[in-house]
């Protein structure tokens, strides 16, 4: 045998050897998507966690929730919060899960902090307030040419045609 025919058939076979070993490296990655999966679907669980904690102690301070039932409830959250944060550590191979409960919690803080550093508006004062609504009330009276003949609707004084039935109103 010659030479060329001998490399022939050693690469005839590595093709035969790689085209046989791709099924076994799509499964390895079809488990590591499931794994991923997985993983987003925990951290969709746990920002959902983070939200309804932060609306109970929302809801708590408006006064929505009685007193004596709020503790419960928010211990609940923070045990649920923990398992699904334990459960991300375990596919993760991050932080101990130790740690889950006041992770959690600082998560909610976070996003307490968030929501209470949002700008507030300045307080107005009752003659301001009164004077910006008749300042509104007077534009909408210069745009209002009152109402259709045909139709009955609010037509503006730049109308030319019923907006809502189209009769002429020149």
């Amino acid at each position: 045998m010659e030479l060329g025919s001998i490399f022939l058939i050693f690469a005839a076979f590595i093709l035969v050897g790689v085209y046989l070993y791709a099924p076994f490296t799509q499964r390895a990655r079809r488990f590591r998507a499931d794994d991923s999966l997985e993983v987003s679907a925990l951290k969709a669980e746990r920002d959902r966690v983070v939200n309804a904690l932060q609306e109970l102690d929302f809801d708590h301070n408006l006064g929505k929730i009685p007193t004596e039932d709020y503790p419960a409830q928010r211990a609940a959250l923070l045990q649920k919060g923990a398992d699904v944060l334990r459960r991300l550590d375990e596919l993760t191979q991050g932080a101990s899960a130790s740690t889950a409960e006041a992770r959690i919690e600082k998560a909610a803080e976070a996003a307490r902090a968030d929501s209470s550093t949002t700008a507030q508006p300045a307080p107005v004062s009752d003659d301001d307030l009164e004077a910006m609504i008749a300042a509104r009330r007077k534009q909408r009276k210069e745009k209002s040419a009152g109402f259709c003949p045909k139709c009955g609707k609010a037509i503006l004084a730049s109308d030319k045609f019923c907006p809502s039935c189209g009769k002429s109103l020149q």
